[in-house]
């Protein structure tokens, strides 16, 4: 992976497989920080003060391993009511402050940097909050688009995508929706339905980057799962194939690139 450090040092090679839309940006929870949403952790502790908990021993120091997906896991199978009990507070958990200046500027930047010459959009992202769609009504004919919430998956080929990826699942629109907040990708448990035992998240992970030169932004990969694609895909070019190089966008200091 070539990491990017600011606009100028974005290789050409970048640039020109971006106008024959052959990149495909790929957003983490950091492109809503502007918007006042946490992270992973930050998530995780709301989720405990929602719910009037605290974390348990063995909680305490899955927590200290930052293994995120799996505190979540631990907390839902000891709460009354389980895997809802902890998800109906997200909507008020993930409800982006929409009236601060710059909260929707990266997403809007990125809708826009997504579509290519023909004016197909592709984007995919593992976070599973409203901004998106908020701008999408709000600017209902220059920034619509397709939603493909999982696991309701596009094949990643220009032929048969056109739209907005949810990876990880989508909030429902409709809060009263449980369906929707079961198919949310937060714990381990879920990880490993979505990567290892029904795979559709992994299928559609590989092909992606088998097809499309990726471009992270707003997410650090410490996501397990996705590190070992990477290391996959990495073992895959050392043994001679041929797999498109991916980038990810790192903030660094003046000077310190």
């Amino acid at each position: 992976m070539q990491f990017i450090a600011n606009g100028p040092d974005i290789p050409e090679t970048l640039l020109d497989a971006h106008e024959e839309g052959r990149v495909v940006f790929f957003c983490g929870a950091g492109i809503s920080h502007s918007a006042g949403l946490p992270g992973f952790q930050g998530l995780v502790d709301k989720i405990y003060e929602f719910v009037g908990t605290t974390r348990t021993p063995v909680e305490e120091e899955t927590y200290n391993r930052a293994q995120y997906d799996a505190i979540l896991d631990l907390l839902e199978r000891r709460l009354p009511g389980q895997r809802l009990a902890m998800r109906w507070g997200l909507h008020d958990i993930l409800k982006p402050k929409l009236h601060r200046e710059d909260a929707t500027h990266t997403h809007e930047a990125l809708l826009q940097l997504a579509k290519d010459r023909e004016g197909a959009r592709r984007l995919v992202t593992t976070k599973c909050d409203l901004i998106f769609e908020h701008i999408a009504r709000r600017r209902k004919n220059s920034q619509s688009f397709n939603s493909f919430v999982a696991p309701m998956l596009p094949i990643p080929k220009k032929s048969r995508w056109n739209g907005l990826v949810y990876l990880h699942g989508r909030l429902p629109i409709n809060k009263n929706d449980d369906t929707g907040l079961n198919q949310l990708v937060l714990t381990s448990g879920d990880f490993g339905l979505a990567y290892l035992t029904e795979r559709w998240a992994a299928r559609f992970v590989s092909e992606l980057f088998r097809n499309y030169i990726v471009c992270f932004v707003g997410y650090s990969i410490n996501d397990p799962v996705l590190r070992y694609m990477m290391d996959a895909l990495a073992a895959d070019r050392m043994l001679g194939e041929i797999i498109p190089q991916a980038y990810a966008f790192a903030e660094c200091q003046a000077g310190q690139d």
